[in-house]
C-alpha cells in the first residue's frame, strides 16, 4: 500500500474504535442487567396493565372508525403538500428574476395544487369529513 490509501485506511480507525465501544458498552449493560437484576417470580396481578390506580375493565384496544384513518390520512396528504409550498415559495422569490424559468416553476405548482384541489373535491363529495356517519 502506497502513503495515501495507508492514511485513507486511517481514517476509519476513530470510527471503528468508535463502533467497538458501542458494542462493549451496549453488551456491558445487557450482560449486567441479566447478572445484577432481580429474579423473581411475578404474579398476574404484576403483569397487568396499569391505568392510574384503576383494575383495567373490557378490551385494551378499541377499534376506531374507518372515517378517523381516512381524515388522518387527508390530514396527512394536505401536511405534504404545505411542506413543499413553503420551499416552493423560496425557491420561486429567487427566480422572479428570471421570468421563463419562474413561469415554468409557478405553472409548476399550479398544476400541483390543482391536483390536491381536484381530491379535496372529491373528498368533500365523498363527505369523508362528516364524523356523524
Amino acid at each position: 500500500m502506497d502513503a495515501q490509501s495507508h492514511s485513507e485506511i486511517g481514517q476509519y480507525v476513530p470510527v471503528v474504535m468508535l463502533f467497538l465501544l458501542a458494542v462493549l458498552i451496549t453488551g456491558g449493560m445487557l450482560l449486567g442487567s441479566v447478572l445484577l437484576g432481580q429474579r423473581g417470580r411475578r404474579s398476574k396481578i404484576k403483569d397487568t396493565a396499569y391505568e392510574c390506580g384503576m383494575i383495567p375493565v373490557g378490551r385494551g384496544g378499541a377499534r376506531l372508525s374507518v372515517k378517523f384513518y381516512l381524515v388522518a390520512m387527508l390530514f396527512i396528504l394536505f401536511d405534504i403538500e404545505v411542506v413543499f409550498l413553503y420551499p416552493w415559495a423560496v425557491v420561486y422569490r429567487e427566480l422572479l428574476a428570471q421570468p421563463a424559468t419562474a413561469n415554468v416553476i409557478f405553472f409548476a405548482m399550479l398544476s400541483f395544487l390543482g391536483v390536491l384541489l381536484v381530491g379535496y373535491v372529491y373528498a368533500l363529495k365523498r363527505k369523508a369529513f362528516d364524523w356523524r356517519s
